[in-house]
């Protein structure tokens, strides 16, 4: 069970929320503002849309739909992701969408959610996405291993040269934790954590964390 930081954010996480069905994000509003600890400051049915409410709002997340008429939200997240300033953000899926899944995941996103996911994992993956951790539901992870590496090619080894202290930290990378709840747990400093997280990205040959949590969840760390 994951252990929170001992601070957190001074107000409601701010999201912005994309989906071409108004009652499905008006059912996902009422979900996320449940507890107060979540705020949808703005709303889009399009990838147009997305990016003006990201550029008016100025949200902290990002929770978009890939499929979308007009422009896609899988183009507006490949335009966002790729900002210095880019906002985390999580794709909502289904089952039959893996190809976009994966290309998502190429782009950036840092978290992959499923929209019948149950509420309380709806808010903690807000959460954790603002916090700077990967958001992975462990239904669509098995799915998403095997598009790592395409086939024939083999999943790649775990490295034999991490030390004590990678392995403890890529295991709370697999869990989707933080740089700040990683530091708090294992008693370090979040910009040391960070040297660990730039580090074991080299070594596993990984393009993001959700890459490397990923990896590390199929080698059951």
């Amino acid at each position: 069970m994951a252990v929170d930081s001992p601070s957190g954010p001074s107000g409601p996480v701010r999201v912005v929320l994309a989906d071409d069905e108004s009652l499905l994000r008006a059912g996902l509003r009422t979900v996320l503002e449940a507890r107060g600890t979540v705020a949808v400051v703005g709303e889009a049915a399009d990838g147009d849309g997305l990016i003006a409410a990201v550029d008016e709002h100025r949200p902290e997340v990002v929770l978009a739909d890939v499929q979308m008429p007009g422009r896609s939200g899988l183009d507006a997240l490949r335009v966002l992701c790729a900002r210095p300033d880019a906002v985390p953000a999580a794709v909502l899926t289904t089952f039959d969408l893996d190809e976009y899944v994966t290309e998502a995941l190429r782009i950036g996103v840092q978290g992959f959610l499923l929209k019948d996911a149950e509420p309380e994992a709806l808010i903690r993956a807000v959460l954790d996405l603002a916090a700077g951790g990967a958001v992975l539901d462990p239904r669509i992870t098995a799915r998403l291993l095997p598009r790592l590496v395409p086939e024939p090619a083999p999943r790649p080894p775990r490295p034999a040269d991490l030390t004590l202290r990678e392995t403890q930290v890529l295991r709370l990378l697999a869990d989707g934790e933080s740089n700040a709840t990683i530091g708090y747990r294992l008693g370090l400093a979040e910009a040391t954590v960070k040297k660990y997280v730039s580090a074991l990205l080299v070594k596993l040959g990984a393009e993001n964390r959700v890459q490397a949590a990923l990896l590390a969840q199929s080698w059951g760390a």
